[in-house]
């Protein structure tokens, strides 16, 4: 996923290149870059897609060139993660009806690649025959408002059920959930067949499924990008948590023991490069 427009980080984002597009770590890769690195650790013959909005398309293809330009879908409007999940796996589903399917922000930092890749790997070893979605849980290591948690008995390397997934809290709430613990952060990384997830897209998220169907009848036509334009902007404006994962019985979470951060404010690139951004504008 690739279509926002990191406003937090204004105005080194900007809407002509947000924060997936640049090289905030200074290490001479945009963010998208090392994401798709990441994950050819994971399986070097995996298939890549990119749903990213339409004017940024170029940079997709300028950055990560070895995505062919019809696994790069854009969307017309901006219309939150369910619409654009469920988009990116009509769209698998129409080439690879028995996909194993990762679903990832293309801009989080995870330096320790190989632990990352593990965890990928016991995900989709668990997914692969069976009807679970498995989200990803970061061991919070501070009080954090600025992200969603996960209230499960997991450790790091196994899969467990999930408890409750938890809104962004106060900073009083979070620091009940570091003392209590059991809760992780949510790094809004998803695993899944992509029968499971339409199965739940159908029961939780019937209203995005009919313009998916709909506009399933033209993929590979001439016709697609004109139907695009049209149905998707008609799809409900909603994020996977609130449209599934809040929703869904078969939930389940892997705790993860790896580094991570959704690079989203000027602090957690300092706190990673030792660079204040802000003194360079």
């Amino acid at each position: 996923m690739a279509g926002g427009v990191g406003s937090r980080l204004y105005p080194v984002s900007t809407p002509e290149r947000p924060k997936q597009f640049l090289d905030l770590l200074g290490c001479g890769k945009a963010l998208i870059r090392l994401t798709y690195e990441r994950f050819l650790a994971v399986d070097p013959d995996a298939v890549f897609w990119v749903v990213t909005s339409a004017e940024y398309v170029r940079l997709v293809r300028e950055i990560v060139p070895e995505i062919p330009e019809e696994q790069i879908l854009a969307e017309p409007a901006a219309r939150n993660t369910a619409p654009c999940i469920a988009l990116a796996c009509w769209k698998i589903k129409s080439v690879c009806p028995e996909a194993n399917i990762v679903v990832t922000p293309a801009d989080a930092y995870v330096p320790d690649i190989h632990a990352f890749a593990a965890s990928i790997k016991t995900a989709f070893d668990f997914t692969a025959n069976s009807d679970a979605i498995v989200c990803l849980g970061i061991n919070p290591t501070s009080p954090h408002t600025g992200y969603g948690y996960i209230h499960a008995p997991a450790e790091p390397g196994k899969v467990v059920k999930v408890s409750e997934f938890k809104e962004k809290p106060s900073l009083e709430v979070a620091e009940r959930y570091l003392a209590e613990g059991g809760y992780w952060w949510n790094a809004g990384i998803f695993v899944w067949n992509l029968a499971t997830i339409e199965r739940e897209l159908r029961a939780h998220a019937p209203q995005i499924c009919g313009v998916m169907d709909e506009l399933s009848g033209s993929f590979g036509t001439t016709k697609e990008k004109e139907e695009l334009a049209r149905l998707f902007p008609l799809c409900e404006k909603i994020s996977i948590d609130y449209a599934v994962m809040e929703k869904s019985p078969n939930v389940f979470v892997l705790a993860a023991d790896w580094e991570w951060s959704d690079l989203g404010s000027f602090e957690a690139i300092e706190k990673i490069t030792g660079r204040d951004l802000r003194k360079s504008l």
